[in-house]
């Protein structure tokens, strides 16, 4: 009997796009053979639609179209048994009513990858791939996860977080950034990816505008000193928090002092369509020594770990070119195409690793379900409210 499997993707973030490309491609390889496969698109407002289209990369190019003769269905758990229903319900006519076994979430940013959808997951008691929600949380808030990783020994940055408080007296704030870190910065939303609201100051007049553009995105930013000379290194992790392995390293090639997000999904894709982070210009493997490159991919998988990862994330490292040290740039929970670029090279297909990633969020299942999550006791029965003021329990 195949495993029934919600592909999810789309959802209220500003990488909505990507996430269709991702969650597509992700449906395209997956072994039919062993599951069952349900495409569920998330709009920009948060709401599921599934039907014969969904599943179809060219129906996203009228998406209005597309969801006029589509279903939308809620998420509903009766008897332990996840459905998908049709919302509203139909007073004629039949009612979509799907079975699902798990979700696979394919999504990326705020609202979806942060922990939000992992938690309502979590709460409607369906199993779901990837990392759990304060997994999913921490890895998307650039100062914790920095805070977190400094505590387990892996090589950061320091970098100052400023609030909308700060940005209402930015003089003094880029003041503080100035005295703390000097030039050149990068100014970054604390909880985005794709290099949305990045990017590099090098004098006052770029701090300001680059301060500016990252509050369009976020209420929180960070600043951090800005490598000179830098390379950056990714790598991906593919696990749990008790075992895991690293992929190969790849070099992205980018066109300014930072891999933006028309590099990551617009420069390569003219002509052919988006390919999500698999059309970006890279050198794989990375050219790096054998030491470099374990120490990149022993340092891929401490960061994983340490921060209780579950399936595939991607690690962006930085190289500093006139010292040689390695530091950790951020971690993407559900990294664009699932990285799977970087397993192929080591012989591990994309197809392989789809099911790799469900059969890591099973064993979360079976592990979660030796846990006690109920605890008997009498307290209701000798609660009282009595008295004007009531009474302490």
């Amino acid at each position: 009997m195949k495993t029934k499997v919600a592909m999810l993707f789309g959802g209220k973030s500003v990488e909505h796009e990507v996430s269709v490309i991702s969650g597509i491609q992700a449906i395209m390889n997956m072994d039919t053979e062993k599951y069952e496969l349900i495409p569920v698109y998330m709009t920009k407002k948060n709401e599921m639609y599934v039907g014969e289209e969904i599943g179809k990369i060219e129906s996203y190019k009228d998406i209005d179209a597309l969801l006029q003769k589509s279903q939308r269905v809620i998420m509903i758990n009766d008897n332990d048994r996840i459905r998908l229903v049709s919302y509203p319900p139909k007073k004629f006519g039949k009612n979509t009513e799907i079975e699902i076994d798990i979700v696979f979430p394919v999504v990326h940013g705020t609202n979806v990858e942060d922990g939000a959808l992992q938690g309502y997951l979590k709460t409607v008691g369906v199993p779901f791939v990837g990392c759990d929600v304060t997994a999913s949380a921490v890895g998307m808030d650039k100062y914790i996860m920095k805070t977190i990783l400094k505590e387990a020994g892996v090589p950061i940055l320091d970098a100052k977080i400023f609030t909308l408080s700060d940005y209402a007296e930015i003089e003094s704030m880029m003041d503080r950034i100035e005295e703390a870190l000097g030039y050149p910065v990068i100014v970054k939303p604390v909880n985005l990816g794709s290099s949305v609201g990045i990017s590099v100051a090098k004098t006052r007049v770029e701090l300001s505008n680059s301060i500016d553009d990252a509050f369009r995105y976020a209420t929180k930013v960070l600043v951090e000193h800005a490598i000179t000379n830098l390379r950056e290194i990714n790598c991906a992790v593919l696990g749990d928090e008790n075992e895991a392995e690293a992929s190969e390293c790849e070099e992205p090639l980018h066109s300014k002092d930072i891999l933006s997000y028309e590099d990551k999904y617009v420069s390569n894709a003219k002509g052919g369509g988006s390919k999500g982070m698999a059309s970006v210009s890279r050198k794989i493997p990375a050219d790096l020594s054998p030491e470099k490159r374990e120490e990149v991919r022993r340092m891929a998988v401490k960061s994983f770990q340490a921060l209780g990862c579950n399936g595939v994330s991607r690690i962006d490292f930085m190289i500093d070119e006139d010292t040689g040290k390695l530091y950790f740039n951020e971690i993407n929970t559900i990294p664009g195409s699932l990285a799977f670029y970087l397993w192929e090279p080591i012989g591990v297909p994309y197809q392989e690793l789809l099911d790799r990633m469900i059969q890591l969020a099973l064993k979360r299942v079976r592990t979660e379900g030796n846990l006690t999550f109920t605890f008997d006791t009498n307290i209701l029965n000798t609660a009282s409210f009595g008295g004007s003021k009531g009474s302490k329990i």
